[in-house]
Order: C-alpha cells, then sequence, then structure tokens
C-alpha cells in the first residue's frame, strides 16, 4: 500500500465536525487517513518509521488496531494501549497536524487536494525546540536521559519508543 505524508496548520472550532470531514475524504476517494497532532512529532523519519511498523504489524496480522490509521497513530505515539495513541490526536482551537494517506497513487492526490481545502499546507514535520516540550511529555523523555543521550538526540529517542512498542505487546 503506497502513502503519503501531508501536513500544515488549521484551526479546528469542532474535532467531531472536523474528523468527519477527514472521514468523507477518505470515504469519498478509497483511501485511509490518519490526522495526527504534528507538535509531537519528531520529524519525518518518525511517522515513516511509526508507518511502516504500523503496516509490518498488519501484514503479519500483529496489530492491536482494526483500524490502520489508529494502528499507526499507536506506534506514533509510542504507546502500546489503543486508548493511549489518541494522545497524539487533534484538538480544538489552532494547531499543526500530520496526515497520512494510504491508499493507490490517485487516490491519495485526491484525498490531499481535498485535504488542501481544510488547512494551510506548512512543513510542520521536522523537530525544533517549540516541539521540545510535547515531545519529552508524550514518550516519557526525562531530563537525565536527555542529559546522558545529548539535546540533539531527542528524535532517535523517540525512533526508539516507536521500536519498542512491538516490545511491550
Amino acid at each position: 500500500m503506497d502513502f503519503k505524508i501531508f501536513c500544515g496548520h488549521t484551526d479546528i472550532e469542532n474535532v467531531p465536525r472536523f474528523l468527519k470531514r477527514i472521514s468523507d475524504i477518505s470515504s469519498n476517494n478509497g483511501t485511509i487517513i490518519q490526522a495526527m497532532n504534528a507538535e509531537k512529532i519528531a520529524g519525518e523519519k518518525h511517522i515513516v518509521f511509526a508507518i511502516e511498523k504500523a503496516l509490518r504489524a498488519i501484514d503479519n496480522k500483529s496489530n492491536a488496531a482494526n483500524d490502520s490509521g489508529i494502528e499507526i497513530m499507536r506506534y506514533a505515539a509510542g504507546k502500546r494501549q489503543i486508548g493511549d495513541a489518541f494522545s497524539m490526536g487533534l484538538h480544538e482551537g489552532e494547531m499543526d497536524l500530520v496526515f497520512v494517506v494510504l491508499g493507490n497513487p490517485e487516490s491519495i492526490s485526491a484525498s490531499i487536494a481535498s485535504l488542501e481545502k481544510l488547512i494551510s499546507s506548512k512543513n510542520v514535520i521536522e523537530y525544533g525546540p517549540g516541539k521540545r516540550d510535547a515531545i519529552l511529555s508524550q514518550f516519557d523523555i526525562g531530563e537525565k536521559e536527555i542529559e546522558a543521550a545529548g539535546e540533539e538526540m531527542i528524535p532517535d529517542l523517540v525512533l526508539e519508543r516507536v521500536a519498542l512498542v512491538d516490545l511491550l505487546k
């Protein structure tokens, strides 16, 4: 299955209504779309690694979630429990978000064209100091761990948490 990552900024007035619009785009185009809070994504490597791990789990029938999008979010969140993965979800108000769109190339392009109407396209995926606190909290990374590894290793510590999801099953 092919996938594309699309990100940007928006102001969400009503989360259920916003999710319904995403669901409609997904249904109309025959794609799977998962939206996540970009503030908790530590770069493109993080999201691609999570997608690959989730798709591999689905192929191996070792997935915890029946929904591919939720399985991707579970890995991206570095969480074993499905409920805990929703910490990567959307919230009302202004926010940066990342969409993972899965399907065939034409369907993905059609879905992204529709998603572009919901958000202002902007690269918000890369790790930066503005994401530090949200990421440390999301992935339970402590100051002692950062002292030992180094500040520049935070994105790698996130990848480690994603990799550990399988070991915690």
